[in-house]
């Protein structure tokens, strides 16, 4: 006589018609299911031995869904979510210190960035992002915000060589980092990582203090890089170096560096990256609304160098829409490189995703379904009409599906949109409160 052992308990059951771990790259399981318990991936399986073997708290089924991991925005600045849309059609520095500067001159203080960041958090969980790389002041205010609303980031620690809101001088900026990394460096959602501005607005003073307090407390950097031709150039004048030259000279081009935009780059400077183990942060849409540059994504995924994607702050993208970028990103890799294999489909989602986590330090607890991995995760609907027919699930995620097709999205194994809604965030009052923010910003007058 056979006895079946009784079904093994656990959490949460996620049936999906596609499970897409990532890893193994370009994979897709069909009719899969994710086991959750504790907030951990328990178990990848197809879905009828998943019902015989666990018995769930709690089962969601979607036939039409494919499962991903959350999308990693891995270059925010999300407080900047109320500014979407002041200044466009701008070049950068004009954009930057004509408009953007001067605005936040009257308006950046808590107030500002809790509710900035409450409103990049509920615009990011509807497109099914779940972990942000965060570049901006008030950084304790900043991860607050996202521990209240158990949204995975990481939360960068400004580093600029002029007075703000936030600090005056350079060893306020240094003593206030490391209240705030001393404050969160056991959170579970929460990390953070150093967040100087850019080559142009910080010393070498500055910088060889980041690398030494980087080292000794084991957190990343996170800083844009060749963002434009100006900048080198700028940098060659004042330096006698290019703004990636100068960054080695000081101990940064490692392992930790996050390098963000990167559109300058010869051949040596992309094999230095690669030979270091920097991550470089692609930001398409940003830098093609400020004529910023291309990019070299083809020869960066030749070169070996791990690569993700970022949206950028809505001041200069406008949206937070992680699924737009990821096609651009895919898209325009191609034109650049002349090469249409250039960043294929599952090479984006990879990007988008384990790519994101390798650059922020998580990949060993988030960016691809694996057992024993948080579940950051979300689902989109292919059975709408636009990414009909189905031939090929990866194309239709980053050629064909929009942020309007998730339908769940799950952190640590908790829902964070169930059925298109949002868990426990309030969207009236978000958008009466987002137009409160239009009616203050609209009157500061700009000399």
């Amino acid at each position: 006589m056979t006895t079946h052992a009784a079904p093994e308990a656990c959490d949460l059951l996620i049936e999906a018609g596609w499970v897409v771990p990532v890893v193994p790259h370009g994979v897709v399981l069909e009719d899969h299911a994710v086991v959750v318990t504790g907030g951990v991936v328990q178990a990848v399986l197809p879905r009828p031995l998943a019902r015989q073997r666990f018995s769930a708290r709690e089962v969601v089924s979607r036939p039409d869904g494919a499962l991903i991991p959350g999308l990693v925005n891995a270059h925010t600045h999300n407080p900047m979510t109320l500014l979407r849309g002041v200044a466009d059609d701008l070049p950068l520095m004009q954009w930057l210190q004509g408009h953007i500067w001067p605005i936040e001159a009257e308006v950046i203080g808590p107030e500002f960035v809790a509710d900035g960041v409450s409103l990049a958090i509920a615009e990011m969980l509807r497109g099914g992002t779940t972990c942000a790389n965060e570049n901006y002041f008030f950084p304790d205010v900043q991860a607050a915000v996202y521990k209240r609303h158990g949204f995975r980031a990481v939360v960068g620690l400004p580093v600029i060589d002029f007075p703000t809101a936030w600090a005056r001088t350079s060893d306020e900026y240094f003593d206030k980092a490391a209240e705030v990394h001393d404050q969160w460096r056991d959170d579970a959602l929460v990390a953070t990582a150093f967040a100087p501005h850019a080559p142009y607005t910080v010393s070498d003073a500055n910088f060889e203090r980041i690398r030494m307090l980087a080292d000794q407390l084991d957190v990343p950097v996170h800083c844009h890089v060749h963002e434009t031709a100006h900048e080198t150039e700028e940098s060659q004048e004042k330096h006698g170096q290019r703004p990636l030259a100068r960054l080695d000279r000081l101990g940064l081009v490692n392992d930790r560096l996050i390098a963000v935009h990167m559109t300058q780059l010869t051949d040596a400077e992309i094999a230095l990256c690669a030979e270091r183990g920097v991550s470089v942060v692609h930001c398409p849409e940003s830098n093609l609304k400020l004529a910023s540059g291309f990019c070299p994504v083809g020869k960066l995924q030749q070169a070996g160098v791990n690569f993700a994607i970022g949206t950028d702050g809505c001041a200069s993208n406008n949206d937070l829409d992680m699924f737009g970028e990821t096609r651009t990103a895919a898209l325009l890799a191609k034109a650049v490189a002349n090469d249409a294999s250039a960043l294929d489909a599952a090479s984006a989602l990879h990007a988008a995703t384990l790519g994101g986590a390798k650059a922020l330090g998580l990949d060993q607890r988030v960016g691809s379904i694996e057992a024993g991995k948080h579940a950051d995760l979300a689902m989109v609907d292919l059975g709408q009409l636009e990414t009909q027919p189905l031939h090929h699930v990866i194309s239709q995620l980053v050629y064909a599906a929009g942020r309007q097709q998730v339908s769940d999205v799950w952190i640590g194994g908790k829902a964070k949109l169930r059925q298109r809604e949002l868990v426990g965030i309030d969207l009236a009052e978000l958008i009466a409160n987002a137009r409160q923010w239009r009616a203050r910003i609209a009157s500061i007058r700009i000399s």
